[in-house]
């Protein structure tokens, strides 16, 4: 064939329209010939190599390959109004024009080609046009439009970035007050986590057992608008104190003053976001503890009982089980502690053990009598066991936490001490106790509301009473390590039913199991494994060491912290999942669009309901996971969304092509996407909240509460802020660096 058609260098309308009109009739009419564009000239035509006979008019090449010369109003309406509006270069110009030629049905005549495209630019995603959004389906014209913007490199008008936000109302997290109060008909969440004791610095394993577990669920419901307080504050007395103190060569409170910082200077670094931290040594402790203890004395819970101890009378105390050492009865180790050997595993009584010695002086202890309070729980015991089925039951209690406490119950309830010869702690109220103190078990669950009263205590104190005597209106949920649940669903309960007070107990219990620390065990008295204030060594951000504990929560069974995984999941999840998703996103919308979001019709991707259908699925099984407090499979299926988000942007192929060639899908793949983004910040903010400060910042949006279902809260117009990296890559060669370095350190 001798005939040749060039199309117009350029990226106007004009040149877009003029070869959209020769590609859909070459696609319609001439599909053996290409529309390429000449190696010099710059204007379009058609040209007959053989005879030279040449057009160089768009709608007279159009006429001449349909070979349909047919006169038209809808060609005089286009070379007239149209025509105007599409050399002005503005797309608003044509979107202007009304009164437009009608069709009855879409055809491949001249008029219909020659219209369709100069109006293509501002009906491009046009639902209302019937005969134009028929007429663009045709096969012929698909590939037409395909073969135009291959040759035409159409520059996109660019809307300013402003920083202005456009954000839809109703789906962000409520301010909450300065002081947190219940209040009538909304959902109140009371929140503690085991209060840490200030004789060591907190390593990994207390960290996610206890404060972190409960910030990751705080944050949670604080994200979906519940009414939530989250108290903790340090444990501070006791044997434990006492002996630490002794052998720092300090007094107990300045022993407490320091590790009480050391411990709020660690949570500060990972971002745990309690409303009060406090502590247990303050009047409001010994008030509300005695108040508690004579309650129970008066209504004949407690009663008094001698018995044999071992008094070290090198420093002048009595010993703690802990604080005696010995050879083992049964294996003969000779490294026995009074409470268990560890060669063994074996429990033990310290009178038991052969050759006692105390591990404070190394002095040989003495055997005396000594008089005590005990709490009747055997008296309690009906009462409490049908606390805990009820409770247990509603409040959903972890797996472990309910078999630990049956282990209890089953057995029988005896008597148990709740007084012990100290100085270092709140004294008991009864004459002749002067020189003894409550039992740190029984005294430090009390903490819990004492703490919330001192978070009072500069306004309307009675205000923690509307928190801790008010079971109709607050849930109550605690988190701890294993070790700790005893204390929390039998002394404790047994102590506030004893009171005859209408206290508000425990509703929901979320209990860990053990992260071991390589292939041994943390261990505060040995200092093995990785301290808090090693994790701020090492210059990883918070985020991904929240990520890795959450990540590795030993929720069922014991779990091991690994240098070689942890490093793998910041890299390969963070980093190549969540990280990569973001940047993808916000780098092309600020690349193409300036950072303003397009207006878009979801209609224009492929299989759109079936994504969001996928996402609130996702969404659904994020929400009754992390409601139930199973917060590690929470992660992981926010993890997945991310993922989807991967997925979407790469089965829509989200590329300049995409750009450039279907704009109406490119518009909606963004708008989409960078709303999914939105919604990740929500859903992974209880574990990671710098991150989500970071893309909140990113995205220019305040904090986005948590939502049933994914919605576009982002609007059209809004105009995002900076790109940035969220992640960044580990060397793995500090894997071994990590592993000498804080195998076993701690802060001194």
């Amino acid at each position: 064939m001798s005939l040749e058609v060039y199309g117009t260098k350029g990226s106007t309308l004009l040149a877009l329209a003029n070869n959209l009109k020769l590609a859909i009739v070459l696609a319609a009419y001439q599909p053996k010939l290409a529309l390429v564009l000449h190696e010099s000239e710059v204007t379009l035509s058609l040209k007959d190599k053989k005879s030279g006979f040449e057009l160089i008019e768009p709608n007279a090449i159009v006429k001449y390959l349909a070979n349909d010369f047919t006169t038209s109003n809808a060609i005089d309406f286009e070379e007239g109004a149209v025509y105007k509006a599409v050399k002005s270069n503005k797309v608003d110009e044509i979107s202007r024009i009304s009164d437009l030629p009608t069709f009855d049905k879409p055809e491949l005549t001249p008029a219909q080609i020659i219209l369709f495209a100069s109006l293509y630019p501002a009906l491009k995603d046009t639902t209302d046009n019937t005969w134009f959004v028929e007429f663009s389906q045709l096969a012929e014209v698909q590939t037409g439009i395909k073969n135009a913007f291959a040759i035409t490199p159409v520059e996109r008008t660019k809307e300013t970035n402003t920083g202005k936000q456009n954000v839809q109302t109703g789906h962000l997290i409520k301010k909450q007050a300065a002081k947190i109060v219940p209040k009538p008909d909304e959902r109140n969440i009371l929140i503690t986590s085991a209060l840490p004791y200030v004789n060591n610095v907190p390593h990994l394993g207390n960290i996610v057992g206890s404060v972190l577990s409960a910030d990751i669920y705080s944050r949670y419901a604080k994200n979906r608008n519940y009414n939530t307080l989250f108290i903790c504050g340090t444990d501070e007395y006791g044997t434990a104190t006492e002996t630490k103190a002794l052998e720092e060569k300090v007094t107990p409170q300045q022993l407490c003053d320091k590790y009480h910082a050391i411990h709020k200077e660690v949570y500060d670094w990972f971002d745990i976001g309690f409303d009060y931290f406090g502590r247990t040594t303050t009047p409001l402790q010994t008030e509300i503890a005695q108040d508690i203890f004579l309650k129970l004395h008066k209504h004949g819970y407690l009663e008094e009982k001698t018995s044999e101890q071992l008094y070290c009378e090198e420093h002048k105390s009595f010993l703690a089980d802990r604080f005696v050492e010995g050879t083992c009865p049964k294996c003969d180790y000779d490294d026995a502690r009074g409470d268990q050997c560890d060669k063994c595993g074996n429990l033990l009584d310290p009178l038991e053990l052969i050759n006692p010695r105390c591990k404070v002086d190394g002095a040989t202890p003495v055997v005396k009598e000594s008089t005590h309070i005990y709490l009747k729980l055997n008296e309690l015991e009906e009462p409490l066991k049908e606390w805990i089925i009820d409770s247990s039951a509603k409040g959903a209690w972890s797996k472990n936490s309910k078999s630990i406490t049956d282990s209890w119950t089953k057995r029988g309830l005896e008597p148990r001490c709740i007084t012990r010869d100290l100085i270092w702690g709140t004294p008991v109220p009864l004459k002749g106790y002067d020189e003894k103190v409550l039992y740190v078990w029984f005294d430090a669950t009390i903490g819990y509301i004492s703490i919330t009263a001192n978070y009072f205590k500069d306004g309307n104190l009675d205000d923690y009473l509307k928190w801790w005597k008010n079971p109709e209106n607050v849930d109550l949920y605690q988190f701890m390590g294993k070790d700790n649940v005893p204390f929390h669903t039998v002394v404790f309960p047994a102590s506030q039913i004893g009171t005859g007070d209408n206290w508000t107990k425990l509703h929901h219990l979320s209990t860990t199991e053990y992260l071991q620390y390589e292939n041994g065990k943390f261990s505060k008295s040995r200092g093995v494994g990785v301290f808090g204030n090693n994790a701020k060594e090492t210059g990883v951000s918070p985020s991904v060491w929240r990520y890795y504990l959450a990540s590795n929560r030993p929720e069922n069974q014991d779990s091991h912290f690994s240098w070689d995984e942890f490093v793998a999941k910041n890299n390969n999840e963070l980093l190549a999942n969540l990280g990569n998703f973001v940047n993808r996103i916000v780098k092309f919308l600020i690349a193409k669009y300036n950072g303003v979001i397009p207006e878009y019709n979801v209609s224009n991707i492929p299989d759109y309901a079936a994504f969001k259908t996928d996402i609130n699925t996702l969404l659904s099984g994020y929400i009754e996971n992390m409601e139930s407090v199973n917060l590690r499979k929470g992660l992981e299926i926010a993890m997945a969304i991310s993922s989807r988000g991967n997925q979407f942007l790469q089965d829509n192929k989200l590329d300049n092509s995409l750009y450039t060639n279907q704009p109406a899908k490119s518009d909606a793949v963004v708008g989409v996407a960078i709303n999914l983004v939105y919604l990740i910040s929500a859903i992974i903010y209880p574990f990671m909240p710098e991150t989500t400060k970071q893309i909140n910042a990113i995205l220019n949006a305040p904090s986005l509460s948590i939502t049933d279902k994914f919605e576009f809260v982002l609007l059209p117009g809004h105009c995002i802020g900076k790109a940035q990296y969220l992640f960044s890559r580990i060397d793995e060669k500090k894997i071994d660096e990590w592993r000498s370095l804080y195998g076993g350190q701690q802060q001194k």
